[in-house]
This record gives structure tokens, C-alpha cells and sequence, in this order.
């Protein structure tokens, strides 16, 4: 049953990250096509890793999330007001890569079946 009460919280904070992130961040650095791909909050609601996926460049990639974990503190206070649990956690960010492997792995798979029927 915890588990599923974590993943609830996990999921609405994830949401409401989303539309903070999208909304409220004003910051150079990041990136448009920045996504949030998935939250983990520890059970105690310490800490939580959010995972970003960015398309765009290397370069930009990492500075969307040093912009982001710089502005750990402005996002979490924005998150408090927005999501009505216990305690809010201290957010790290972290990019996700997983969207861009997916896509090159469907990319090779590809390639090989057009190998075959040639």
C-alpha cells in the first residue's frame, strides 16, 4: 500500500513539476523541449531525483539541467504551494537520455529489417 500511495505522490508531483517548469522557470539555459520524464521521491518525502529529457543539443542538454538544479529552491517553493503533502522534497535533477536510446535502438532495428527484405 506504500508503495502505491508513492507512486501517486510521485505522479502528481510530476504533473505539477511539468507545469512549474513550463510556466514559472525563466531562465536562458533551458531548453524548450525540456520534459519531465519521471519522478522518485524516497518514502520519507526527503528527497526526490526528477529525471528531464532534453531534445535539443549537447550543450544544451546540460545547461537546461544546471539552470534547473540552480533553481532547485525557486521550483521547490513553487511545488509547495502547488501540491498539498506533509513535506516537499529537496529536487535534483537529473538528465534522462532514456527517450533518445529508445529512438536510436528503433532506428537500428529498422535498419536491419531493411536489410532483410532486400
Amino acid at each position: 500500500m506504500a508503495t502505491n500511495r508513492l507512486s501517486r505522490i510521485d505522479e502528481e508531483v510530476k504533473r505539477a513539476l511539468a507545469e512549474i517548469i513550463r510556466n514559472d522557470v525563466k531562465d536562458d539555459r533551458l531548453s524548450v523541449m525540456a520534459t519531465v520524464t519521471r519522478v522518485e521521491i524516497t518514502p520519507d518525502l526527503k528527497f526526490g531525483k526528477v529525471y528531464i529529457s532534453v531534445y535539443d543539443t549537447e550543450k544544451k542538454k546540460y545547461a537546461s539541467i544546471d539552470a534547473l538544479n540552480h533553481g532547485a529552491a525557486f521550483i521547490r517553493t513553487k511545488l509547495a504551494k502547488a501540491v498539498d503533502i506533509r513535506r516537499v522534497p529537496e529536487l535534483t535533477f537529473v538528465l534522462d537520455d532514456s527517450i533518445e536510446y529508445s529512438i536510436k535502438i528503433s532506428k537500428l532495428i529498422d535498419d536491419v529489417k531493411g536489410k532483410e527484405e532486400s
